[in-house]
């Protein structure tokens, strides 16, 4: 898998660039045909402390699938963008499933 980190108005460290590789290579345990995933970290223009954005595209066979967060920290929106990708992935998987079965019988 192909990952892409972008930052829009800082500079990210490994520390976070780490554990995106981390949390990224977990999808992969669900779903093997993941081909790419662009991850891009901004800073939102808000007076609240949950200004930080982690914007997911993930690139699979057909179409691909988005997630965002917005949280106090980059890792929490990470996390939360990874949980809602593995719901999707989930659910494409199941629909996969129900059109092979038709598809046999």
């Amino acid at each position: 898998m192909n990952i892409t980190i972008q930052t829009l108005g800082f500079t990210a460290k490994h520390k976070l660039t780490g554990f995106v590789y981390e949390k990224l290579e977990r999808l992969s345990h669900f779903y093997d045909k993941i081909i790419s995933s662009e991850v891009c970290f901004r800073l939102d223009k808000s007076d609240t402390k949950e200004n930080k954005v982690c914007d997911l595209r993930l690139g699979i066979p057909g179409n691909d699938l988005l997630a965002s967060a917005q949280c106090k920290t980059f890792e929490e929106a990470t996390v939360q963008s990874v949980e809602i990708l593995e719901r999707l992935i989930k659910k494409r998987k199941t629909k996969l499933n129900v059109i092979r079965k038709y598809r046999i019988n």
